[in-house]
């Protein structure tokens, strides 16, 4: 029976490669002088620190623009609330999610159901989706449909087997 997984993963080597470039980014850009901006990555998290919430702005700008660059989906990221940190700065933490949450899996297995295709099955397996059909036009039919679907994570579709 024909079957594939759906899994949120996030490319660390990519967000870092990101991160890289934005660091470098700002150290050179001329309205970034002075404000002592830093991007750091921690463990599944990113802190972002600036001299004011303007500048925290568009810390958070240049970044995403190296994420997409690097096809990080923005869908990864959580942001924190702005924090005023000592001496006027301004902070902020962004968080990455990767794997599919108990919730999510819930919403997505409804979705599926809702589709009304016949013959396809999903389960929750652990972090990630199985999604079963007896024919592989079904199954792509239900990629389709949940790559137009917004489920505010990054989707990725592999182990497609036969």
């Amino acid at each position: 029976m024909p079957s594939f997984d759906v899994t949120s993963e996030v490319d660390m080597q990519e967000v870092r490669n990101a991160l890289d470039q934005a660091s470098r980014e700002v150290v050179n850009r001329f309205d970034f002088k002075g404000t002592d901006s830093s991007i750091e990555l921690g463990d599944n998290s990113i802190a972002m620190n600036s001299a004011n919430e303007d500048r925290l702005s568009a810390l958070r700008q240049v970044l995403q623009e190296k994420l997409v660059k690097r096809s990080v989906s923005l869908k990864a990221l959580e942001y924190g609330e702005i924090e005023e940190a000592s001496g006027g700065r301004a902070r902020q933490n962004v968080g990455l999610t990767a794997g599919i949450s108990s919730d999510k899996a819930k919403e997505l297995n409804k979705f599926i159901k809702a589709l009304g295709i016949k013959g396809v099955q999903s389960s929750t397996q652990g972090e990630q989706l199985r999604v079963n059909a007896k024919k592989r036009d079904t199954l792509q039919e239900v990629i389709q449909s949940l790559k137009e679907g917004d489920f505010d994570i990054p989707l990725q579709f592999g182990n497609f087997r036969d």
